[in-house]
């Protein structure tokens, strides 16, 4: 049997401001949402003023980074992007009913080389969504100084 490590409510509370103070800083309404290991919210922010769009995107984009274990900007990075025309993920996007994320704000919470979750980010652009995912993730090293957080914004597990 493996003991296995599990994102709760606080950590991902932390992780949300901080991508919500990253999101001020930067003048971008976000909405920011964080999954379990099974893609479920734990917690699910939307700024004022963000899109009404937006909590569905979050969610799409965390829930993919968690499945595959993968920042959904990868899926289409050149040259080998999976889901790029001609490669093996051609049309992924349209997975679980067209929830499968293949652009720029998901990213898999990985803690001590493990998937706990993901963490997307709807309402700015790609660098911006990018900033304030990183902040998530950073937050939660701060916040679990015992532990190994994958801090990066190309996270491929």
């Amino acid at each position: 049997m493996k003991t296995s490590l599990k994102l709760e409510l606080p950590e991902a509370r932390h992780m949300v401001a901080a991508a919500l103070r990253k999101a001020a800083e930067l003048g971008v309404p976000e909405t920011v949402c964080v999954v379990d290991d099974g893609g479920y919210p734990i917690v699910l922010e939307r700024m004022d003023g963000a899109r009404v769009t937006g909590p569905q995107i979050a969610w799409n984009k965390a829930f993919t980074a968690a499945g595959h274990k993968r920042a959904t900007h990868l899926f289409n990075q050149v040259p080998n992007g999976p889901a790029l025309p001609g490669n093996e993920a051609l049309g992924i996007q349209w997975s679980f009913e067209g929830r499968f994320a293949v652009f720029v704000g998901g990213f898999p919470i990985v803690v001590d080389d493990e998937v706990v979750g993901g963490v997307g980010l709807s309402g700015g652009n790609g660098e911006q969504d990018t900033q304030c995912g990183v902040a998530a993730l950073q937050a939660l090293q701060d916040l679990l100084r015992d532990h190994r957080v994958l801090v990066a914004a190309d996270i491929k597990k």
